[in-house]
């Protein structure tokens, strides 16, 4: 180059020419500082002595490109990152911003590459704390966002160094001298958040957590934190800070504070430190909920619910009962959660971590030591009935019309929500029984009367049986962890029939009556009364109530009904006895198989109930001893006899062939249960016949 303004020159043509080939010769000219070793100290001149932003950006980006592709000597990288440690504290608030960042993006690479070669590029965190000292004038706003990306992956001092920022920031948030420079700590605040959300974020023990899911475990933090972690103010400044912070800001502060929730029990010293650092952490949330603070935001409300939902994974009930304050925070949890429950359709998606908090706490009662009364016998039976009585209300309001959005329609968020919830009612279980009970009568007589009387509304019915629906979920709910809690005692058993003895009175009702019938009198000279049945069965709402049935029928199968529990249940079945007349395992696979024959032969187009209720079949049939009680029920014997297109529609519809598939699959696994080649015969009667 014959002169520095020559080379501003051409880079000020290589960064803003809009003429391309005038570019690919400023390129080509000044390729030489990116590939060639022997221009490295011209790079260094350029950035001490060029008045342009263009020529130091060339410089920065050619010295980058020659770290990461070239083998450099060792004391050279060293030398190089002394020099930018030196040219940022002296000239770095100076700089546009763009180049800021490009030569702090150079330092850490310097970093990177050089970490295992040498400690002293392990200082480069000790050495940035001179920075801190004026950080609230040093205009690096942009450029420390690589700093702090690489800072993200590390150790206690750079944790340290966030947390550092975020107290100084806390502390001036409210000086005059803070107003001038408002853009600047705005986004040096959410760098420094970052930062300390990247360190806690941290896989330090290589388990490769799914980064797609917001859930977590435990946090293993190494134990060279513990003094940070077990020093108050670490956890007072993100309290502090979400307090002042507006959205998202203020949720990134609700993310740190979950993680440290989460912090391994082995980390503090001793039960002392742990009982302290819990105690700060019920007092800050049980602050947020006096105040409301934030939590109009649906982001702060969501994490907010997270971070009471981490209560139940890192500390029990009998850590909980001995702090300080205990009976008025679980209060304000219960108020909480009641108030969620009536808002579904704003915090549905929340409302899973908080009813994961409860479950969790009902679970530890047995285990629960000493005086400390837990209060739970008092806040537990309201969110139960709260539970109920917002789904009945989601009901009432209506969904969109987008069905995923519908529980009822979408598994996984069905599941998500009754997942926890069983056990609340397990927890009272006589209370939330009768509760279900009376709430189910009214809305059991309503649809039995519409079985009789034909009316026009059919608005009406759709929210009867998505009740219904709702119901025999729940029912269906409680019933699947009767296996899994080993809770069910006589007295447990009984209410188990009594709730099912009502799920099986829907069964009689809504196969029978108007409800297997059309409405409208104009298509009753339309169709036949096969495919009228068809039309009734084409509605959402009665499809949505036969799911939860079959739903219902697989969970009191494997508590009740199968091979493990063919001799644990006298209770129930004495109970349904007296009520239904169903007085062992036999008559009651009557009425399951009977429901499976009803949906295989009434539903031809929904595709969700038909293989629903093969699933059903299939494991009833699966099962040692349920395969051969289904082999002397007279409709399991006409299935056999009769698995043709005429008595069910659905084998002749395309869409439904690989249920066609389950569907044989089954018979034929119940053929062969037993050793019977006249069987075998009869069975393939039907498959002989050709039209």
């Amino acid at each position: 180059m014959e002169s520095l303004a020559q080379l501003e020159a051409l880079c000020e043509r290589l960064y803003n020419s809009q003429d391309s080939a005038e570019r690919a010769h400023a390129e080509n000219t000044l390729k030489c500082f990116s590939v060639n070793t022997d221009y490295i100290s011209q790079c260094q001149y350029i950035l001490d002595n060029a008045l342009t932003p263009y020529a130091l950006m060339l410089a920065s980006s050619s010295l980058l490109k020659q770290v990461t592709e070239h083998s450099l000597a060792l004391q050279l990288r060293l030398d190089i990152r002394s020099y930018l440690i030196n040219y940022l504290a002296t000239r770095g608030p100076e700089l546009q911003p763009f180049v800021t960042a490009s030569l702090i993006q150079l330092l850490c690479r310097l970093t990177k590459f050089g970490w295992f070669d040498d400690d002293r590029f392990r200082d480069l965190v000790k050495e940035s704390t001179n920075f801190l000292s004026q950080v609230m004038y040093y205009n690096w706003k942009y450029a420390s966002k690589r700093f702090f990306l690489f800072f993200g992956q590390a150790t206690s001092d750079h944790y340290a160094i966030g947390l550092k920022i975020l107290n100084q920031l806390v502390s001036e948030m409210n000086q005059v001298t803070f107003s001038s420079c408002v853009l600047f700590a705005s986004r040096l605040q959410e760098l420094a958040l970052s930062l300390s959300l990247k360190c806690l974020s941290f896989d330090f023990v290589g388990t490769s957590i799914d980064e797609s899911s917001e859930e977590f475990g435990t946090v293993q933090i190494p134990s060279s934190w513990r003094p940070v972690l077990e020093d108050p103010s670490t956890l007072q400044v993100f309290f502090d800070y979400y307090a002042i912070a507006e959205a998202p800001l203020s949720k990134e502060a609700l993310e740190c504070l979950v993680r440290l929730a989460s912090v391994r029990r082995s980390l503090f010293t001793n039960d002392a430190a742990r009982s302290k650092f819990l105690a700060h952490l019920m007092t800050g949330t049980k602050d947020i909920l006096q105040t409301g603070q934030g939590l109009a935001d649906h982001d702060n409300y969501h994490e907010y619910c997270r971070l009471l939902g981490r209560f139940r994974v890192n500390y029990q009930l009998s850590e909980l009962v001995n702090v300080e304050g205990y009976s008025d925070w679980i209060q304000l949890v219960a108020e909480f959660t009641l108030k969620s429950l009536q808002s579904w359709q704003w915090a549905s998606s929340s409302v899973y971590y908080l009813l994961g908090l409860w479950s969790r706490l009902v679970t530890s009662v047995p285990y629960l030591k000493g005086d400390a009364p837990s209060l739970l016998d008092e806040f537990v039976p309201k969110i139960t009935e709260g539970f109920i009585t917002s789904r009945f209300n989601s009901v009432q309001a209506g969904f969109p019309d987008d069905l995923s959005e519908n529980p009822l329609d979408n598994v996984e968020l069905l599941q998500d929500q009754l997942d926890c919830f069983p056990y609340l009612c397990r927890f009272q279980y006589e209370t939330s029984g009768l509760y279900i009970i009376n709430i189910m009568e009214p809305v059991l007589q309503s649809y039995t009367e519409r079985a009789r009387v034909q009316t026009s509304d059919n608005n009406e019915l759709s929210v009867i049986e998505a009740k219904l629906a709702w119901i025999v979920h729940i029912i269906a709910a409680i019933l699947k962890i009767k296996q899994c809690t080993g809770c069910s005692m006589e007295s447990q058993e009984v209410l188990d029939a009594e709730l099912s003895a009502r799920v099986l009175q829907v069964i009689n009702v809504t196969d029978s009556g108007l409800h297997t019938q059309v409405d409208h009198e104009s298509l009753t000279s339309i169709f036949s009364p096969l495919e009228l049945c068809a039309v009734r069965y084409r509605e959402l709402s009665k499809q949505r109530l036969d799911r939860a049935i079959l739903t219902f029928f697989q969970h009191f199968r494997k508590s009740y009904v199968g091979d493990q529990a063919m001799h644990s249940s006298k209770q129930l079945y004495a109970r349904l006895s007296e009520l239904l007349g169903l007085h062992d395992h036999l008559l009651l696979l009557n009425v399951i198989v009977g429901k499976i024959a009803t949906n295989l032969k009434c539903y031809t187009e929904s595709e969700e109930v038909i293989d629903h209720t093969l699933s059903l079949f299939l494991e009833l049939a699966s099962g040692y001893m349920t395969g051969k009680l289904l082999l002397k029920l007279d409709t399991v014997k006409f299935i056999v006899a009769n698995h043709t297109r005429e008595h069910f529609p659905f084998l002749e519809q395309y869409r439904c062939s690989r249920s066609r598939t389950t569907f044989y699959y089954t018979i034929g696994w119940l053929i062969f249960m037993e050793d019977s080649p006249v069987k075998f015969k009869s069975s393939m009667d039907p498959l002989l016949q050709v039209n």
